[in-house]
């Protein structure tokens, strides 16, 4: 599993190039694409296609080769293969099968966007390629609202409009976003806003809609726990008598409305203190 430059060529690392010149077969998502790649640097290797169409078909061709010997590098038009790119499937049918896959790491969008984009939080989510359909797009955006880590995504020009404007609108227009746009290459721009200026951005110049999209959203904001009330409280102690700290908070919640963790948090301190 080779990674390939996401844009610019020198990116190649010089352990891929051992492996590329090295091995019998390149499986390529765009056969095209790669012996451009390829021919830049010098190399010449017979070329498969494997990419979303025919990649279990491809993968039984992959493994019938492997068996009888030969040695196969898998890459995809730019980047990791099999994150948000051909090459999973392969993979999952080569292992099951016993071949040893060895991935040869470089270029991701994913951790290039992230190095340069300031954000300090500890983790991320990386979606990938939302929904074309707006409706499922939303969708996949409200059961991500609330996650307490940076939301990182892929997007093409041609919907990265609509995909800010439903993310304004789902994750709210307060928080950050940080626009990664054409990462390595000659237009590479890096724009940080509150996701309820990205569009108008984006509108104000067309050349800033162009290129492929790598879109981090700030994490979900902290909600802090109200104040307990005194029937929460009381209702709280009676089952902490009778019942283990997880139940009893649970159905305490369930009993009082109040927020399950602000109740956990205060039976711990009520234990604390007997």
């Amino acid at each position: 599993m080779v990674a390939t430059p996401i844009g610019n060529l020198q990116d190649i690392t010089l352990r891929a190039l051992e492996i590329l010149k090295s091995v019998d077969v390149i499986a390529a998502e765009d056969t095209r694409h790669t012996a451009g790649l390829l021919a830049h640097f010098a190399i010449q290797k017979k070329l498969i296609a494997v990419h979303d169409h025919n990649e279990r078909k491809a993968a039984e061709q992959l493994l019938t080769r492997l068996q009888a010997g030969e040695s196969i590098a898998l890459v995809t038009d730019a980047g990791t293969p099999g994150i948000s790119d051909p090459g999973a499937v392969v993979v999952d049918i080569l292992h099951e099968a016993g071949i040893k896959i060895v991935p040869i790491p470089g270029a991701s969008a994913v951790i290039t966007a992230l190095s340069a984009a300031g954000i300090a939080a500890t983790g991320f989510s990386f979606y990938g390629f939302l929904p074309a359909s707006g409706a499922q797009r939303r969708r996949a955006l409200k059961e991500l609202k609330a996650l307490n880590s940076t939301l990182v995504f892929y997007e093409a020009p041609h919907r990265v409009i609509e995909s800010v404007q439903d993310m304004a609108t789902v994750l709210g227009a307060e928080r950050r976003l940080t626009i990664a746009r054409e990462l390595t290459k000659t237009f590479e721009t890096f724009h940080r806003c509150q996701l309820g200026d990205a569009l108008a951005w984006l509108q104000a110049d067309p050349n800033q809609q162009r290129g492929e999209f790598v879109l981090l959203v700030e994490a979900a904001p902290a909600i802090e726990a109200g104040p307990i009330s005194d029937e929460a409280e009381r209702t709280l102690k009676l089952l902490l008598a009778e019942l283990p700290l997880k139940q009893a908070v649970k159905l305490a919640a369930d009993i009082s409305g109040a927020k399950k963790n602000a109740l956990y948090d205060h039976a711990l301190k009520l234990q604390s203190t007997k």
